[in-house]
């Protein structure tokens, strides 16, 4: 897998995956990904305003959805790539060091739903406004973390010429940084296709997609997140083809390649079922909480 040859041009790394701030180490994977959720709170607290929410309601949600999102998606990395951590000479606590890089999506999304649902009933905010709410913020998220990889050299395809092609450093996670060769130089592994970067590019541009079309033809209720697990999904699985770091398979192919083409087809039927739903919006703070009911619009008549 390794290359030394050298392109002609090439997207550099770099060789500093965290800085030391007296006794606080600031690991820039976690940065990356917290600026994600800080991108993903502003839009989606504007967007659940507009489905009748009260500005600042969305911090009382995401309180519960944040640890457990993180929580599943490290349960799921672990998981999945058991091997990394409990096969012979390896570290188990390894598991726990979050920072060093490891979020499984399914798992953050699937527990991260879970801990919105709590905070949802627990401050009379509609489950369904919510996830059509936050659905393009959680893109973003994700196309804002992905450069998490990019500092700790990872996430990466096939060896590459090409002129976007990325240098991946060995990195000494506990340290930090780059290892150093003989000459005290950052010792380069190759150069490879940024596979994170295309994945960041592609969740943009789908997070721009879906806020134009949840504008123009304001979905049923339920069919916005629908179509982000359809949008995100039908990159993810062709990025999962072109990743050449380890992982575990079936049949030839990845875990996260079967699952993302088996949640694409789910996420694409529920949208085809959802959209002609009522959109769903979530009674206002001091209002009483009604019922909704998935009423037919005009449109889904036969």
């Amino acid at each position: 897998m390794n290359t030394l040859a050298e392109p002609a041009s090439y997207f550099p790394s770099p060789t500093i995956s965290a800085i030391q701030l007296g006794p606080v180490t600031l690991n820039f994977y976690a940065l990356c990904i917290l600026a994600g959720i800080a991108a993903a709170i502003w839009l989606t607290d504007r967007r659940l305003t507009r489905r009748g929410g009260q500005p600042g309601q969305v911090l009382d949600v995401v309180l519960w959805a944040i640890p457990f999102g993180i929580i599943g998606g490290r349960l799921y990395h672990v998981i999945t790539d058991y091997q990394l951590y409990f096969a012979p000479g390896r570290d188990p606590w390894g598991a726990l060091r979050i920072w060093d890089g490891g979020l499984g999506i399914w798992g953050a999304i699937a527990l991260g739903a879970l801990g919105a649902y709590i905070g949802c009933r627990r401050n009379g905010v509609h489950f369904s406004a919510f996830a059509d709410a936050v659905a393009p913020g959680l893109l973003i998220a994700q196309g804002i973390g992905r450069w998490g990889n990019w500092f700790n050299n990872e996430l990466y395809g096939a060896p590459s010429t090409l002129p976007w092609a990325v240098q991946i450093h060995q990195m000494n996670p506990s340290a930090g940084r780059a290892a150093l060769d003989a000459a005290g130089n950052p010792i380069v592994l190759g150069y490879f296709e940024p596979t994170f970067l295309y994945e960041s590019l592609w969740c943009l541009a789908a997070a721009a997609v879906l806020l134009l079309i949840d504008r123009r033809f304001t979905p049923g209720a339920g069919a916005v997140f629908a179509l982000y697990v359809a949008f995100y999904t039908a990159g993810r699985f062709f990025f999962e083809l072109m990743r050449s770091d380890y992982a575990n398979t079936i049949l030839g192919l990845r875990v996260n390649t079967w699952v993302s083409g088996i949640l694409f087809i789910a996420g694409t039927l529920a949208f085809l079922l959802l959209r002609r739903r009522t959109p769903a919006t979530t009674p206002s703070e001091g209002k009483k909480e009604e019922t909704t009911t998935d009423t037919p619009t005009e449109n889904n008549t036969r």
